[in-house]
């Protein structure tokens, strides 16, 4: 049924915000949900010609194959005693004493959950889920052991309740809801069921999706293909008759017809539908605002990336075409030529340039390949060497490396003969360099 198989893209799809270029991350502020950027300091250490990396103010320090965390005062809060550690989620970090032995620390290095279990995950709602052999309990974020292990399935808890999966016997397994002390607050009786979602969870009977609210009140009818979560006060249902997808608001009212074959992904508050072999994009509202192409890339910092007949273009919220659709856009990134501050890398006949949001070519396309414009620097190539252009596409460097990279956090990756050297935005080496050159122009 290819309109459920399709649709389930949004279960994780809707959740995400439109594709992240470089020098974005997609850490949440926790009271707004939109995506923050990580505080990082690069501190440039002499005693070790080395880079320290402090995200969130604390950096992984290793000795003898073992690894710990210091402050960016040099305070140690966790001496090297793992063999392996995740960076720090919201203040937890996930660390492992071996290969099936992992557990959770704090910020103060203080073990939330022993480090003795095969599977560990970040708190959600303030609960930790952790599997011992082939079962399930958690944890809370002060190092309490909740609930014991005794779960085969369960979900992380969200608005207070946790899915989990009830062995009836050897042969029935059936889905509910338990609240953090263990109680099962909605029975154990759907073949599936997915956490909730702005009030709502979808479940599964007898080979049917719908939605049930907390008081486990069948409030969309358990009768379609496939159901995704409520987001942003929408979710999608497929018709069993049809195998379409339709859109729905948070009142359960259908906004469209059962009219799309595939729900491809949602970005910046519209959805990328197929319809008859072609794709377009709907607001919330369910209207569709504009044209229809082969391809989107759906709509970032107010723009998207458009395809048609083999050829690439921009449109604005409007549906203008701010970029002809002429371009050849080649290669692996060729739905990633969208903007990354202000400028966005277009490409046409084998040559790489750059357009402003108004469509003008500010940097002509002249060059044999490119990369995104991060901390006001483009790397280019030409003649088989790169250099760094500025945003109004001035040479500020020689052309000498044999690679480069953008720009993240304040430092570069370049290579010359062989040797990676890492600059920071005003040209100067910041790392293996002895043999970097003396006299290489850097002009900002």
């Amino acid at each position: 049924m290819k309109g459920s198989i399709r649709i389930m893209l949004l279960l994780t799809a809707m959740m995400a915000t439109a594709t992240l270029l470089p020098g974005q991350n997609s850490s949440k502020d926790k009271k707004s949900g939109k995506a923050e950027k990580e505080k990082v300091v690069v501190v440039d250490d002499e005693a070790c010609g080395c880079e320290l990396v402090f995200i969130d103010g604390i950096q992984t320090i290793e000795r003898d194959g073992l690894y710990g965390f210091k402050l960016e005062d040099g305070t140690v809060i966790v001496e090297p005693r793992y063999k392996f550690v995740d960076k720090f989620h919201d203040g937890y970090c996930i660390v492992y004493a071996d290969y099936d032995k992992c557990g959770m620390i704090d910020r103060n290095g203080r073990e939330v959950v022993p480090v003795e279990y095969l599977e560990v995950n970040y708190p959600t709602d303030g609960m930790v889920r952790v599997r011992q052999g082939e079962y399930y309990g958690f944890y809370d974020t002060a190092g309490n052991k909740r609930i014991d292990f005794q779960y085969r399935t369960a979900s992380g808890f969200s608005e207070g309740v946790a899915v989990v999966a009830i062995d009836f016997d050897s042969d029935y397994v059936a889905y509910g809801y338990i609240d953090k002390s263990n109680r099962l607050v909605i029975p154990a009786e759907y073949e599936y069921a997915q956490p909730f979602s702005e009030g709502y969870a979808v479940v599964k009977a007898y080979d049917r999706y719908g939605m049930i609210d907390h008081a486990a009140r069948e409030v969309l009818p358990i009768k379609y293909v496939e159901v995704t979560p409520m987001v942003e006060g929408n979710f999608f249902a497929v018709d069993a008759m049809t195998e379409k997808a339709a859109l729905f608001d948070k009142k359960f009212k259908q906004l469209t017809g059962f009219d799309y074959e595939h729900v491809l992904a949602y970005t910046s508050g519209y959805y990328t539908v197929e319809r008859g072999g072609r794709v377009t994009l709907l607001d919330q509202k369910g209207k569709e605002r504009f044209e229809y192409y082969d391809e989107v890339s759906g709509f970032h910092e107010g723009y998207c990336m458009v395809k048609r007949d083999g050829k690439y273009g921009i449109i604005n919220e409007r549906g203008k075409l701010i970029l002809p659709i002429e371009y050849d856009n080649s290669g692996y990134r060729t739905m990633e030529y969208i903007f990354s501050e202000n400028v966005a890398m277009v490409e046409k006949g084998g040559k790489y340039g750059f357009v402003d949001k108004r469509g003008n070519i500010v940097v002509p396309l002249i060059y044999e390949s490119a990369q995104h414009c991060t901390e006001g620097l483009i790397p280019v190539q030409k003649d088989g060497l790169w250099g760094f252009l500025d945003r109004e596409g001035h040479e500020v460097s020689d052309f000498v490396f044999d690679a480069a990279s953008y720009f993240e956090w304040g430092r570069a990756e370049v290579v010359i003969n062989g040797m990676v050297y890492k600059i920071n935005p005003e040209g100067q080496c910041v790392k293996n360099c002895k043999t970097f050159p003396k006299d290489l122009r850097w002009e900002r």
